[in-house]
């Protein structure tokens, strides 16, 4: 989302660890979640070269947007003919035209992890649909065969290894990696977690010892016998 904050409402940010901002319609501070319960909780701030911007890296509670939508970014800007005099269009011009509402969850910009991460979810929606004859993509028999999966992630893992032990250099890894990671996906799908999940997981631990942390873990479920 984006919205103003003057020095207080910075302030006041750090202090609480709250999204503050500025409302130009309130005339005043304005936490956002005070009224709906969804607040933003800000774990750092980062200001622009001419410092007349900032950042705040942050773990929203519940939508950002008041619509109830995650993001406040969901129209997609894409150019449109304008039309020429006589009501044709004309190549000279072109206005913005914008596609997308707060209930269409395609017309919103992802990272390059989020969009395979749709993509992945895409291939697992069209499994319900009747098939239509032609060949099933190799996400699709993934999803369709978990042990083909599991057995993937293994040998992926292991070609990623090599690549160190074997001094592969930096493009071999960094391609078994997007091996490992894409495998990886795609057994997180079959077991309903996003990305979002695991990249919080993340970002709890950077001000843990990695030692501490896997101490704190509660036991594995033994299998049963």
């Amino acid at each position: 989302m984006q919205a103003f904050a003057d020095r207080a409402a910075i302030n006041e940010t750090m202090q609480t660890g709250l999204a503050t901002f500025y409302s130009r319609s309130r005339g005043g501070r304005w936490c956002k979640g005070e009224t709906s319960g969804h607040f933003i909780n800000v774990h750092q701030l980062f200001t622009d070269c001419d410092r007349d911007s900032i950042i705040y890296l942050s773990d929203p509670i519940g939508p950002a947007c008041h619509t109830g939508a995650r993001t406040c970014w969901f129209k997609e800007a894409q150019l449109a003919p304008a039309e020429g005099p006589s009501g044709g269009s004309s190549s000279s011009s072109s206005a913005v035209a914008h596609e997308g509402a707060h209930d269409h969850s395609d017309h919103v910009p992802r990272t390059t992890l989020q969009a395979l991460e749709r993509t992945i979810s895409q291939r697992r929606e069209a499994l319900s649909q009747p098939s239509d004859g032609s060949k099933p993509s190799w996400t699709a028999r993934l999803l369709s065969n978990p042990e083909l999966l599991c057995k993937k992630i293994r040998e992926e893992a292991g070609e990623l290894c090599q690549t160190l032990e074997a001094n592969e250099g930096r493009e071999r890894a960094a391609n078994e990696m997007a091996d490992l990671m894409y495998h990886s996906m795609v057994l997180l799908n079959l077991q309903g977690v996003e990305m979002e999940e695991v990249l919080r997981v993340l970002r709890k631990r950077f001000t843990q010892s990695g030692i501490e942390e896997k101490a704190a873990r509660a036991p594995k479920q033994q299998p049963p016998q």
